[in-house]
C-alpha cells in the first residue's frame, strides 16, 4: 500500500468518537479495494439503524404562499421521540443544471440576480414549471441552446445534489455538455440581460477566488465535472 496514494482525514460522528478513515485522491491509482471497502464502513458506522426511517413527520401542513413557480408551506412536526416543531418548507421542480465544455474551458452565463443585486457568472441552468417531469436530458439540452445558443453533440449526466435542503425540496441534475456547436440563444422574458462567454478553467477558479462566481450549485457541479474527469470519464 503506497501511502502517497490515499489521503488522510477525521470525520467527527455524533455518538462515536473519531473515525478515520483512508480514501484515494482523485484520479490517483493504488489500493482501490481497499480504499473502497474502508469508505464503506465508514458509511455504515454513521448511519444508525437505531433511528426510523422519518425521524421528522408532519402531523398537518398549510400552503402560505404560492406562485407558478415555487410553494411555499408550514408544517407542524413531529419527531420520533414525541418533540412537536413547526417546520417551513419552500417546493420547487427539480432543474437541470449544465457544464459546457470546449477547448480547455467552460461557457458561462451571466445575469442579475435580483435576490442578492447583484450581477454573477455561473453555469447555464433552468426548469421548466409548466413541465416538470420533463427528462433531465432533454431539459439541459433545451437550456443550454435557450441561454447560450450552443447545441451539445454530447450530454453526459454527473449527479444529482440538493441546492439547499434546510429548507427546499429543490434538487439539481448536473449535466456535461461537450461536442458543442456555436449558435445563437433564445432568451425568455425573465432572462432579459443575460451574457454567456467562453472561460479557460485557470480563468474560471479566478471568478470564484474574486467573488465573481458565487453559485454554490455551479462550484458543487464544478466539484463533480473534476471527479468525472479524473477518474476517466
Amino acid at each position: 500500500m503506497n501511502a502517497a496514494h490515499v489521503t488522510e482525514a477525521i470525520i467527527p460522528v455524533t455518538g462515536l468518537s473519531q473515525v478515520r478513515w483512508g480514501r484515494r485522491e482523485l484520479g490517483v491509482s493504488g489500493c482501490p479495494d481497499i480504499a473502497d471497502a474502508t469508505w464503506a464502513s465508514v458509511q455504515n458506522m454513521i448511519s444508525d439503524a437505531s433511528l426510523p426511517e422519518h425521524e421528522l413527520t408532519a402531523t398537518s401542513s398549510t400552503v402560505v404562499y404560492q406562485n407558478r413557480w415555487m410553494t411555499v408551506r408550514e408544517d407542524r412536526t413531529l419527531r420520533h421521540d414525541g418533540a412537536e416543531g413547526l417546520y417551513g418548507v419552500v417546493h420547487k421542480p427539480d432543474f437541470s443544471l449544465i457544464v459546457p465544455y470546449a477547448d480547455g474551458g467552460f461557457h458561462l452565463v451571466e445575469q442579475y440576480r435580483y435576490p442578492v443585486g447583484a450581477r454573477y457568472w455561473e453555469f447555464p441552468q433552468g426548469t421548466w414549471e409548466d413541465r416538470p417531469d420533463t427528462d433531465p436530458l432533454a431539459l439541459a439540452r433545451g437550456e443550454l441552446e435557450e441561454e447560450t445558443g450552443l447545441t451539445a453533440g454530447t450530454l453526459t449526466p454527473l449527479g444529482h445534489l440538493y441546492e439547499a435542503y434546510g429548507y427546499c425540496d429543490q434538487g439539481f441534475h448536473v449535466v456535461l455538455a461537450t461536442d458543442l456547436t456555436a449558435g445563437e440563444p433564445d432568451l425568455d422574458d425573465e432572462e432579459a440581460g443575460l451574457v454567456s462567454r467562453w472561460f479557460s478553467e485557470a480563468d474560471v477558479w479566478k471568478l470564484i477566488a474574486g467573488g465573481r462566481f458565487k453559485d454554490a450549485a455551479s462550484v458543487a457541479a464544478l466539484g463533480l465535472f473534476q471527479h468525472h474527469r479524473a477518474t476517466g470519464g
